[in-house]
């Protein structure tokens, strides 16, 4: 059987029942003509990044406002998946945030969903390609609730409040929390400018949590060095050097 000749796996993420109930009744006529399989439903983002890091799915109808975590997190969180689904938002929203989808060649429903362009979705969804993780945060101004951490073949969740500091080490930034490390594939300038209220830079390859910060520790010049500063952050026994450029944190913070 080719890939073609397979059904079409759809996921459904709302918070509202009607809403899934109205979309699985819909899915079930549009499956007369198109071969496909609901393989799930959740009522937040965070259920159902947990679901589809153990079910695989071709597409995902994904309401945007939903409690815990938004559509457009959620998605760029499902890109990390060994094989992230195709994303089609379900929507309620004003005419300019749907002008903001169609710039963007992102596929998108309006609520209430109408069986002929639901079927127009998913007959387009085969060949279509995830929309990258930059493009969906150019959609909305508000940073992250968590970081996700790709571990064991699964997805996880790690909440920003949590994290000390973010650190680059070659290709890889260093997320610390009090517990433990993780490791994952970011940029640290945009993770700077996307969380820059909560994080503050102190080095050019280190950034921390400005409400974790305990203290500052002035390491004395030797022969062969000036002298510097160090930052204490709470729960954590590691002292981070701060470059002389952004020597001016220990002012502004203590």
């Amino acid at each position: 059987m080719s890939v073609v000749d397979l059904p079409l796996t759809v996921f459904i993420v709302d918070d509202e029942p009607p809403a899934r109930n109205r979309l699985k009744d819909l899915l079930t006529d549009c499956a007369e003509q198109l071969p496909l399989l609901v393989v799930g439903e959740a009522a937040n983002g965070v259920e159902a990044l947990d679901k589809l890091s153990e079910v695989q799915a071709d597409v995902v109808l994904m309401d945007i406002r939903m409690p815990q975590m938004d559509g457009i997190e959620l998605a760029q969180h499902l890109n990390k998946l060994h094989k992230p689904p195709v994303i089609v938002f379900t929507t309620a929203y004003d005419s300019y945030a749907i002008s903001a989808f169609e710039h963007r060649a992102i596929d998108y429903l309006l609520k209430p969903v109408r069986l002929g362009r639901l079927f127009e979705a998913l007959s387009r969804a085969r060949a279509a390609v995830p929309v990258r993780s930059e493009v969906l945060q150019e959609l909305t101004p508000e940073p992250r609730k968590y970081i996700s951490i790709h571990e064991r073949g699964k997805i996880v969740l790690l909440p920003i409040e949590k994290i000390l500091y973010f650190r680059a080490e070659l290709k890889y930034i260093t997320v610390r929390t009090a517990e433990q490390e993780h490791l994952i594939e970011e940029s640290l300038i945009s993770l700077e400018k996307e969380f820059a209220a909560r994080f503050v830079r102190i080095h050019r390859n280190c950034l921390v949590a400005k409400e974790e910060i305990e203290g500052f520790e002035k390491v004395a010049e030797t022969d062969s060095s000036e002298a510097h500063w160090n930052v204490k952050l709470k729960g954590l026994n590691e002292l981070l050097p701060i470059s002389r450029r952004q020597q001016f944190i220990v002012k502004e913070f203590s």
